[in-house]
């Protein structure tokens, strides 16, 4: 036996048909999975970018336009905070 005759259909054999529907629950939990990773992600870039902010110095705060306070009460939002 060949690889080929493994891939290819024998002669006269029709292709099996697959419900429309028969993905959708692999699309679903797909999708969940893409929604859990980006939140995920996004919950880490915000972390990070809080920890930065926590660790500048007053000049560097002053240098983008914030106080120690506005820094202070960034730092402190929750990750469910926009």
């Amino acid at each position: 036996m060949d690889t080929i005759d493994t891939i290819c259909l024998p002669k006269g054999a029709e292709p099996v048909k697959m419900p429309l529907d028969a993905f959708k629950p692999a699309q679903t939990l797909s999708r969940l999975a893409h929604r859990l990773f980006g939140s995920f992600a996004l919950w880490l870039q915000k972390r990070e970018s809080r920890w930065t902010l926590r660790d500048l110095t007053d000049d560097q705060l002053r240098d983008i336009g914030l106080t120690r306070s506005e820094a202070r009460t960034e730092v402190s939002k929750s990750f469910f905070w926009e």
